[in-house]
Order: structure tokens, then C-alpha cells, then sequence
């Protein structure tokens, strides 16, 4: 049933749900700005770089700002977040991750983490799931940022497949664009609606293996 080799896997949402200190950083920032911003506007946010990111906040609240302004702003933002996934544990990975990382390399699978968080290395570790992972592309290795295939097809080439080799798993509809700009079939986590595009979508790891997967691909 094995037709792929590696498995490429966005961080936030699809291993651990840091999503949510995401947001809480975004809005402390945002409220120190006095621009309004709410969990509808961080749907926005979802797999894209940091500095887009404030951008778009920028524009919800009609503001410009100094390239000088928006890095500094930028850095004080992950310095709010990074405060809070220093504090991370074991208990945050979410339901069924590990158990189907380490049965997919059990069955021969190389996997890599393909995420735009430069903070991607301490959040593995932090889980203590570091060592299953073949390769780390994050946004220390890559500039461009989903929906461009840049990160995935890093992360292919880091594994040693083409981009056809690789399934990626993504809980953003950017990061599921990405993956079908870089060739490569795209499991989506989550709400199927906001994940249509995908080649198929689940709600989460818990109760599924990879030969499940090879088996429901189109």
C-alpha cells in the first residue's frame, strides 16, 4: 500500500496547537497598538510569516508603520510568544501525533517539519518528539511563505525525495496550496471546509495510521 517516502508536516495546528499563543501574542501586541484584532482576524494569520502577519495587522487597524517600526514590532511579538512555548510540555502534543509519527518511521518513512516558525526547534524539543523528525526546514532556512511551495520543497530535498514522494500534512489552506504548488499531495487536519482543496482531510492523528492514509488518497 506504501506509495510515498517521506511525510512533510506543518507545526503549528497539525502537531501541537501553539496556534493559540499565537494569538494570545498577536493581541497583546495588538491592544498595545490599540488596533482591533480578534479571533476571527487571526484566521488570517494562519501559516503565514511573521512579518506578513503584521502586516495584515497593520492594515485591519489603517496603520503604517517604518521598516525599522515593524521589526521591532515584529521581535517584540516573539519575544511575547517565545515566553509562552518556553513553558510547553509533553501534554500539549496533540492526540495520536506521536504514536503516528513513530509508526510511520517504524515503516520505513523519512519525515521533516516544513513550518515558517523559527521557533520550530524548540518546540520539538520542548515535546520531546525532536528526534523523530529526518529533517527541520523552518524559517531560518527559507524566505518565502505559503502559499509558495518553498518550505516543502526544502523539505523534500532534505529527505532525498522528489516533491511527487512526499505527502504533506497541513492545517492551513495556504499551507494546502503550497504543498499542491510543489507537486506534492496534501492531507488537510481540521474543518474540511476551510480545507477543500486538499487531497483529503481529517479531524486529527488520534485512531489512524499512515496505511490508512496511502489507502484514502486519490
Amino acid at each position: 500500500m506504501k506509495q510515498h517516502k517521506g511525510l512533510l508536516f506543518d507545526l503549528d495546528g497539525v502537531l501541537v496547537d501553539t496556534a493559540k499563543y499565537h494569538y494570545i501574542a498577536w493581541k497583546e501586541l495588538a491592544d498595545e497598538l490599540g488596533i482591533p484584532f480578534n479571533k476571527a482576524d487571526n484566521e488570517r494569520l494562519k501559516g503565514v510569516s511573521r512579518m506578513a502577519s503584521f502586516e495584515i495587522i497593520l492594515e485591519i487597524g489603517g496603520r503604517t508603520m517604518s521598516q525599522e517600526e515593524k521589526e521591532a514590532n515584529c521581535a517584540k511579538k516573539n519575544d511575547i510568544y517565545v515566553s509562552y512555548i518556553s513553558k510547553l510540555d509533553q501534554s500539549e502534543i496533540l492526540p495520536g501525533v506521536r504514536e503516528f509519527l513513530t509508526e510511520a518511521k517504524e515503516k520505513g518513512y523519512k519525515i521533516a517539519l516544513g513550518s515558517a516558525s523559527k521557533n520550530s526547534p524548540l518546540i520539538l524539543d520542548r515535546l520531546q518528539i525532536r528526534d523523530l523528525f529526518d529533517a527541520i526546514v523552518d524559517g531560518t532556512k527559507v524566505s518565502k511563505a505559503k502559499p509558495d511551495p518553498e518550505v516543502f520543497l526544502k523539505g523534500a530535498e532534505e529527505l532525498g525525495f522528489s516533491p511527487a514522494e512526499c505527502i504533506v500534512f497541513e492545517d492551513a489552506a495556504a499551507g494546502i496550496e503550497a504543498a499542491h504548488n510543489g507537486g506534492m499531495q496534501a492531507v488537510g487536519i481540521g474543518n474540511a471546509d476551510i480545507l477543500k482543496a486538499a487531497d483529503l482531510v481529517i479531524p486529527g492523528f488520534q485512531g489512524i495510521g499512515i496505511e490508512e492514509i496511502e489507502a484514502r488518497l486519490k
